[in-house]
């Protein structure tokens, strides 16, 4: 199965390197996006630009793929859920939750100079980072790409309610998925709360798998996609 893989917030494709290899020794076609500001043009992205992206990769892709989405591009793999109900077989979220309709996109990290700059390990103290030692930690830093203004501020808009009947996967690495189908059931993610077939699974690592723990990430996305 082609598998999109789109990364949070400071991420490029680049960051599922040690994922590519593992999935394709599982027999799949992974296709790490690299976002329009976020490694790929226009630097001045709007969200509207990295959805067009999502969505080119989703029509690009042999057969229905399954699109994989890490943190903030939760939303983004629902956005083209949203976009191509017809076209995307599965998604799986990783760490993170789709936003409603109406919601903003991003968090409310400081914009200096028109774009959300990496705000350091500070706001990640405890579960999110614990799994990463400190020559991780510095090389996602080295990494991390500011997010546009018009991305990180962007307001969500969803028009498609055939996106509820499309499969989801969370995936849960820094939170249980005790806790996360808690927080559906309680009314925090509405999206999900929708959603016709949500599936829950653990991995055990912090917010970023794909750099802790690649070979295990890959695995369960894997898992993901075989599953019938």
């Amino acid at each position: 199965m082609d598998i999109l893989l789109i990364g949070g917030l400071w991420l490029s494709g680049a960051a599922w390197d040690e994922v590519v290899p593992a999935l394709e020794d599982l027999g799949h076609r992974p296709i790490p996006v690299t976002l329009p500001g976020q490694g790929a043009e226009p630097a001045d992205a709007t969200l509207d630009d990295q959805v067009a992206a999502v969505v080119a990769a989703v029509d690009g892709a042999s057969g229905r793929p399954l699109v994989v989405g890490h943190s903030a591009a939760c939303s983004l793999a629902w956005l083209a859920a949203d976009a191509r109900p017809d076209r995307v077989a599965k998604t799986a979220l990783i760490g993170g939750f789709p936003s409603a309709d109406g919601d903003f996109y991003g968090p409310s990290f400081d914009i200096v100079d028109g774009a959300m700059p990496f705000p350091g390990w500070g706001p990640f103290d405890g579960p999110d980072s614990a799994d990463l030692d400190e020559a991780a930690r510095q090389r996602l830093a080295d990494a991390a790409i500011p997010v546009p203004e018009g991305v990180a501020h962007a307001v969500v808009r969803l028009t498609d309610e055939r996106r509820y009947d499309i499969p989801v996967v969370l995936i849960c690495p820094e939170f249980s998925p005790a806790q996360a189908r808690e927080w559906v059931d309680g009314g925090e993610v509405p999206e999900l709360a929708k959603a016709k077939h949500v599936e829950y699974v653990d991995i055990d690592s912090g917010h970023w798998p794909m750099v802790s723990c690649p070979v295990e990430l890959a695995r369960v996305i894997a898992a993901v996609a075989d599953a019938k």
